[in-house]
């Protein structure tokens, strides 16, 4: 089978969902902005990484290998409901780029959205976080006691090429939500021709 496909016939093969891929750090706005995608659009599946890891790892390690298989399964899902017609959205910070790029090579048709923001603005989000959304708490306190946190004590890969670029200390969060909607309209429109 062709990677980015679901091994059906080309006539089915254009009745899949499309994926966008909401990354960028903690505090950069994912699950607010993923929240709002979802007003937007009711039919769309929010993946969230947070309660995907709360339920598969109700005591996580943050270790190299569990997020490998973490992120695996979250690439699994979005493409699962793709191949199944239904459009979806990944709330995930996917911080290394080879997350991001497998789930480019086995999803067709896939997106990715960079949510640009500075460091300090999300740390002061993250500790004025009213819904967590199943993020631990006081995430880049943690950094100081030698949690691995993206863009603190572990690297964050930032895209390279992304579809869609946001730069969150400046876009509120609808009007984020509304570029996305956009851009998923666009995917739907070149899968037409």
């Amino acid at each position: 089978m062709q990677a980015g496909t679901c091994g059906y016939r080309l006539f089915e093969e254009m009745k899949k969902g499309k994926v966008v891929w909401i990354t960028g750090l903690p505090g950069s706005g994912k699950s607010a902005i993923a929240a709002a995608l979802k007003k937007r659009r009711p039919g769309i599946a929010v993946l969230q990484m947070d309660e995907l890891r709360r339920l598969a790892t109700p005591e996580p390690s943050y270790s190299e290998a569990e997020r490998e298989i973490i992120y695996r399964a979250l690439i699994y899902a979005a493409k699962t409901l793709s191949c199944l017609g239904h459009d979806a959205a990944i709330d995930a910070t996917g911080n290394l780029r080879r997350w991001r790029e497998l789930a480019r090579r086995e999803i067709a048709p896939f997106a990715e959205v960079y949510l640009r923001c500075p460091l300090d603005i999300a740390m002061q989000r993250e500790k004025k976080r009213m819904k967590r959304r199943g993020a631990p708490a006081g995430i880049y306190d943690k950094a100081k006691e030698g949690w691995p946190v993206p863009g603190v004590a572990v690297p964050y890969e930032e895209p390279l090429d992304p579809e869609l670029v946001i730069e969150t200390g400046r876009t509120g969060i609808g009007e984020a939500a509304r570029l996305i909607d956009g851009l998923l309209r666009r995917l739907a429109k070149d899968r037409r021709g």
